[in-house]
């Protein structure tokens, strides 16, 4: 999902080719090599229109187009309007890679339908964080219906073109427009439009996060450096299932676990054509178990372990695991999904340990909402965090967000806002903001932190400015710390189950190298974001 531009029309008169081929044209201008992709087409076998842009562009016409007409139709009709979404998006990821920018065209209004489609349109602008440039020659008020269409869906839409005789004085208005950048521009001059529009494009930086965008970039960022992850449950078919898909996306190496000619069957069993590209490892025959027995004794003899005992201990995938971790033969283990978070987080604990200057491991949720992602912590861990503790929370919760590409803007949660309340509940929260302030001027200089903070004054601009006028975190908070588990585990699955958010996590935080953990009802998407939420951990680890 490079840097694209998403070029829709509230009608034919419009014409949305001749707007497609002046961004194209003005993008060359510009020395760069642009790309060029639709999202439906009526009938692509028959479409003389994609054959031609195919060959300016010297690639072959099923490059360039997400699905058709047909197609989008049997989606919508079977409910399935998420995976209609998903093809198109794989469509033009496979599209976008070595172009500078996408010129991406939305659906003709050809057909009843078509209209229809302007929905799912809106739907691939936002999940490509893509500025939607609107062609409108029908009228200010069509056009304005057409803005209010797209940000429904969370689409940005930076620039309105006035194709027909409306001028801009008629379109200012309507309030909908007044704050967009408008444009006289008929079709004829259309060679123009790069011109009136550069400065918006290049200047255009989205809001918008959508859940399969933040997925995305989760991924693409895993890629390189790639990182090994082991996963210690190889017996479980989801588990086999996520890393055969992990491999053949190839954003991470993978070694699993387990009995190698169970592994390999149940593979071929389930069709898996890529987990052959995963290393195998039996724990009780592994070349380097001796290695991994010695260093665990090492590490435990102090505690009186025994190097019998050591063994013996190395017979639990989970401690296996994470000695592998420990001795640099994985970056990061992910298990749980038929076990406890105990059963993950123990071994972690004692063979890993905590950073230097973190005395607690902690946890964040990832809330991936429709429009954006909020970070909650700690929501899994620790039950009746102390004020330094959760001035801990709060730090690590903000560095742990910005290498997933959340700007922190980090709110100490509480039942009351500012100085309005009183009592033993509120008074910690205001030692954990003072603490964390303090704390933050040498570990990170820059963060913006406050508290106390009730929940609807640190997302809601409004109650912010009523609340906590002067505040640089009310109404705009993305990391939200929890006073206690019982609050942030409910909070988490309030927001979650009320909402339709996207809970990814629990994102284990402080520990040396990173170890996460599953639910036992995880699905396979689940396990795949994980591995590249763990890789990315790892990369931070390391710097890259």
């Amino acid at each position: 999902m490079g840097k694209s531009v998403f070029v829709a029309a509230t009608d034919q008169a419009a014409d949305k080719p001749a707007a497609v081929k002046a961004l194209l044209g003005g993008c060359r201008s510009l020395g760069k090599n642009p790309g060029y992709f639709k999202t439906i087409v009526k009938d692509p076998d028959n479409c003389e229109r994609i054959k031609a842009l195919a060959q300016e562009l010297g690639v072959p016409p099923r490059k360039i187009y997400g699905v058709s007409l047909q197609e989008a139709v049997t989606y919508l009709n079977s409910g399935r309007e998420a995976s209609l979404i998903e093809e198109v998006l794989a469509r033009y990821n496979n599209l976008a890679v070595g172009h500078d920018c996408v010129v991406v065209e939305g659906a003709d209004l050809v057909d009843v339908v078509a209209y229809v489609l302007q929905g799912t349109d809106a739907k691939l602008a936002a999940n490509l964080a893509s500025p939607v440039v609107l062609l409108s020659s029908a009228g200010a008020c069509l056009a304005a219906s057409g803005v209010r269409y797209f940000r429904s869906n969370f689409a940005e839409v930076i620039s309105v073109v006035l194709a027909g005789e409306t001028s801009v004085t008629e379109a200012m208005e309507i309030d909908i427009l007044k704050d967009l950048h408008l444009v006289v521009c008929k079709p004829e001059l259309y060679s123009h439009l790069s011109e009136h529009i550069s400065e918006k494009l290049s200047a255009f930086k989205p809001t918008v996060v959508t859940p399969k965008r933040f997925e995305y970039d989760l991924i693409e960022r895993a890629r390189s450096p790639k990182q090994r992850i082991v996963l210690p449950e190889g017996d479980d078919d989801r588990i086999l299932q996520a890393a055969d898909d992990i491999l053949r996306r190839g954003f991470a190496d993978i070694t699993i676990l387990g009995q190698i000619p169970a592994i390999q069957a149940k593979a071929k069993d389930l069709g898996l054509a890529h987990l052959d590209k995963a290393e195998l490892i039996d724990l009780k025959t592994a070349p380097f178990r001796q290695e991994l027995i010695d260093q665990f004794f090492e590490l435990r003899k102090a505690k009186g372990i025994t190097p019998e005992q050591a063994d013996k201990q190395l017979n639990d995938r989970n401690w296996f695991a994470t000695m592998m971790v420990k001795s640099g033969k994985a970056d990061g283990m992910v298990s749980g999904a038929a076990g406890t978070t105990a059963d993950t987080i123990r071994p972690a604990l004692s063979i890993i340990k905590t950073k230097p200057g973190c005395s607690i491991a902690s946890s964040i949720f990832i809330m991936c909402m429709q429009d954006r992602v909020l970070v909650f912590g700690d929501c899994a861990i620790n039950t009746n965090p102390t004020p330094q503790q959760l001035a801990e929370i709060a730090i690590i919760s903000a560095q742990t967000a910005k290498a997933f590409g959340v700007q922190p803007r980090v709110a100490m949660l509480s039942y009351s806002t500012g100085t309005s309340g009183t009592g033993p509940d509120v008074d910690a929260i205001h030692e954990a903001t003072k603490i964390a302030l303090e704390s933050a001027q040498k570990l990170y200089p820059d963060l913006k932190l406050d508290g106390p903070m009730q929940f609807d004054a640190a997302l809601d601009p409004r109650t912010a400015k009523s609340k906590m006028p002067n505040s640089q975190v009310a109404g705009q908070a993305t990391v939200l710390i929890f006073p206690s588990l019982n609050a942030g585990n409910i909070g988490y699955k309030a927001v979650q189950r009320t909402s339709g958010a996207v809970a990814v996590g629990p994102i284990i935080q402080g520990l040396n190298s990173p170890v996460n953990d599953l639910s036992r009802g995880c699905t396979v998407p689940d396990i795949i974001n994980t591995v590249a939420i763990t890789a990315n951990q790892a990369q931070a680890e390391k710097g890259k």
